[in-house]
């Protein structure tokens, strides 16, 4: 395109973006084109890159864990060595990994389908990006610092829950729960300051006709999510300010012995910890809604009854964070409440599973990888939701709470939803981000092994926790009877690795030898397809006017806009 400038005019309002003649040529020039930059779209794809390899490191520490027991007796690992295991393994795949990834689509695709060039505040998403970097950097340098400043510790050893006592410099000596403690807490920061920006461009930078209820159910659940992240970061954040304290300055918040409460900590903690499941999976939604729909070639089934229940789900997730703690002796009105909530959070979710399905229901489903994965959440999503629902009945809950069957279903939500619907996206919008397409073929041996080893590892794992195999234990004798369920589980974790091998492989070498996509190679409806791929550094050449959710719909069938029946 051979003009300097493009034009773009709505209203009376007029914008203007310079368009770069020049690229950077040399390494170090490009390098630092993308440290410095502001630009939306590669602030989504550092966020997307610093979660794949924090999900690699994550897998790894995973990997560990499970080669340790998958057999009875075993010594591949002391046991202060697998409480790091884990410790690093919990907060790595949360904090590190599945939240980067959480905001890395929200940067790359929220302005992109809302109309917009960019997100409110450039500056500060860049600050929010590169304070997640410091905080993930915080975390591991534990590994050099906790020993090295102490003489006691590598790394954190804790849980990454970080429950009272084990907090206390009494049990955790030397620097590296202050480490966990930094680093967790500066990656929050970050996250808020993406929740602000993301929460503000949505309400406030969408393109003319795109009102709330013409929005794509991405940014409607983008927008949730962002207002659920600024209301559970601030009480962890406060209680770890609060543990910091109780460490060096005296403070007794979380000290039994001097008038404090350990279960304060719990309370802070999870009124934290369980909405963040919902932060996770609420974008896993997102994705679903816009994916399934295109693969089914029909419009979102009940887009009202869908907004509606993310709303819902905002709310009544903020409400149930004690069935955490059932076990610790609340009152029976406090466990009658938490296990009614808990349930309500079922109705919402269910709401959405029945849309998905009506979507599909008729249609002329195309299953191409993206679409396979979202059929696998859907199956997996609902398993997830029923041992939930088993859960939340406190007697229930108390026969198996701490054992392999709550980290069974943890991780069904965690890996059958979140993490197929994170492949899902990729396989999705990669043509967008590189114009360049995924290899299908590699992508079926991705998903077939991945499903394989992931239902080989979790559907066992709940026996085990059944059968009284408690979690975060590093060892146990061979007259349990756990040792066979727990080779299948080592087993099924391998097969995912390799499928995880499988996926790096398939998206460096598209890189370079995929098919070019074009703008639109799903035949999506849209706004991101509709400029091009990857899209310029100002997305849109004329910001766009929408009429209906649709829009591309509408652009390429005027005689039957989607318009007349919304």
């Amino acid at each position: 395109m051979k003009p300097a400038s493009i034009q773009a005019t709505v209203g009376s309002r007029d914008y203007s973006v310079k368009e770069r003649s020049e690229q950077p040529s040399s390494v170090a020039a490009i390098v630092h084109s993308w440290i410095t930059t502001v630009d939306h779209k590669r602030l989504g794809i550092m966020y997307l890159m610093f979660a794949m390899l924090f999900l690699g490191i994550g897998g790894v520490e995973a990997m560990l864990i499970r080669l340790q027991l998958a057999k009875p007796d075993s010594h591949l690992v002391g046991p202060e060595t697998f409480n790091r295991l884990f410790t690093l393994h919990g907060t790595t795949m949360i904090f590190l990994a599945a939240m980067p990834f959480v905001f890395g689509f929200g940067n790359f695709l929220i302005p992109l389908m809302i109309g917009a060039r960019d997100l409110a505040f450039p500056r500060l998403n860049a600050f929010g990006f590169w304070l997640t970097v410091f905080g993930g950097l915080l975390l591991y340098y534990s590994l050099i610092g906790g020993e090295g400043m102490a003489g006691a510790g590598s790394a954190p050893d804790v849980g990454w829950f970080a429950y009272s006592p084990l907090t206390a410099r009494a049990f955790s000596k030397g620097h590296s729960t202050d480490y966990w403690i930094l680093g967790v807490m500066v990656g929050g920061f970050g996250s808020i300051a993406t929740a602000i920006n993301l929460i503000t461009s949505i309400l406030c930078l969408r393109c003319p006709g795109m009102t709330l209820m013409k929005m794509p159910l991405l940014a409607w659940l983008y927008l949730v999510v962002s207002g659920m992240v600024l209301l559970a970061i601030g009480p962890l954040t406060a209680a770890q300010i609060m543990l910091l304290l109780d460490r060096y300055l005296g403070s007794h918040f979380f000290d039994v012995q001097a008038g404090g409460s350990a279960v304060l900590w719990m309370h802070f903690f999870w009124i934290f910890g369980h909405p963040e499941v919902y932060v996770l999976v609420l974008p896993a939604f997102a994705f679903a809604s816009e994916i399934i729909p295109v693969f089914s070639r029909k419009a979102i089934f009940g887009y009202p009854a869908m907004v509606a229940a993310t709303v819902a789900i905002g709310f009544v997730g903020l409400s149930v964070w004690a069935h955490h703690m059932f076990a610790v002796g609340m009152s029976a009105i406090s466990n009658t409440f938490f296990a009614i909530s808990t349930m309500m959070v079922a109705v919402p979710t269910g709401i959405k599973i029945f849309n998905w399905i009506g979507t599909m229901w008729g249609g002329r489903i195309r299953y191409a990888t993206p679409m396979l994965f979202s059929l696998a959440f859907l199956i997996q999503f609902l398993i997830a939701g029923l041992t939930g629902i088993m859960l939340s009945a406190a007697p229930f809950d108390w026969q198996l709470t701490d054992s392999y069957f709550v980290v069974a279903h943890f991780h069904y939500v965690i890996v059958g939803a979140i993490v197929f619907m994170i492949f899902a996206a990729v396989y999705y919008w990669y043509p967008k981000a590189t114009g360049r397409m995924l290899d299908e073929r590699l992508g079926r041996w991705h998903f077939i092994l991945f499903l394989v080893g992931f239902h080989l590892t979790f559907d066992t794992m709940h026996l085990p926790g059944v059968l009284g195999m408690p979690r975060r234990i590093y060892a146990y004798g061979a007259e349990r009877g756990w040792g066979t369920l727990n080779l299948i589980c080592t087993v099924g974790a391998v097969v995912q690795g390799a499928a995880t091998l499988i996926f790096v492989l398939n998206v460096v070498r598209s890189l370079r030898t995929g098919v070019i996509a074009g703008n639109d190679p799903w035949d999506a409806w849209t706004l991101e397809w509709s400029t091009s791929s990857p899209p310029p550094e100002y997305n849109f050449s004329t910001v766009p006017k929408v009429k209906s959710r649709r829009p591309l719909w509408d652009l390429k069938h005027p005689d039957d806009p989607d318009s007349h029946y919304e």
